[in-house]
């Protein structure tokens, strides 16, 4: 099982979240790349990222909730996505911020400007076209009752405009253990069956892996 995830803003793919899902998921192959900030270098990059490796399923979470939306024709869980990061003040700020996470650059802040607001407004105008009506059903939002950082009923009300599967859980805007165990979880398990379950068993140890791939 192959799953590429994207981070939240300000975050990389060296999260806590992340190091959850290798635990979670021992066996599956999990892509975590480093999001770029400007959503005119991250959408291609992402889309172009997604191509190339064919997962099995694109997860993603606030931001990149969103960003995951986009991957049409690739079956995808969003979890509480910011549909309207252009608004949210608290959190896209001018300015220069801290990474919340090591990246693989090495960079430890980034910038905010007036360019990168409106490069991100300009996108959300148009992050729902060319949906066709087979990638509404590849599309599955997850949304927490508790998030305040994310209004679920606006996000909640928006998703299900476009994509038919949205479901309502316990928890908040951070996608923790809870949220992973109790709503992500499940839900994969439902969309890949026995991918899925391979993908909880224990790595094969390298000699039984090399004496199989010789047969």
């Amino acid at each position: 099982m192959k799953l590429i995830y994207f981070h939240g803003f300000a975050s990389s793919g060296a999260s806590g979240t992340v190091e959850l899902l290798r635990k979670m998921l021992p066996s599956a192959e999990v892509i975590a790349p480093d999001i770029p900030v400007d959503p005119l270098e991250a959408l291609p990059f992402l889309t172009d990222l997604v191509e190339r490796e064919q997962p099995d399923i694109v997860l993603g979470t606030s931001m990149g909730g969103m960003y995951a939306a986009q991957m049409h024709g690739h079956l995808r869980i969003c979890v509480n996505p910011a549909f309207r990061m252009s608004t949210m003040s608290k959190v896209l700020r001018t300015g220069e911020h801290p990474f919340l996470n090591g990246r693989k650059d090495h960079a430890k802040t980034f910038r905010i400007t007036r360019d990168t607001i409106a490069h991100f407004n300009a996108m959300e105008r148009r992050q729902f076209d060319g949906i066709t009506p087979a990638d509404r059903d590849l599309c599955y939002g997850l949304f927490g009752t508790n998030d305040t950082t994310v209004n679920p009923a606006n996000a909640y009300a928006t998703f299900t405009k476009y994509y038919t599967h949205a479901q309502r859980y316990d928890g908040g805007h951070q996608l923790n253990d809870s949220a992973l165990k109790h709503a992500v979880m499940p839900l994969m398990r439902t969309l890949l069956g026995q991918r899925f379950e391979a993908a909880l068993q224990p790595p094969l140890p390298d000699y039984m892996r090399y004496a199989t791939h010789g047969e």
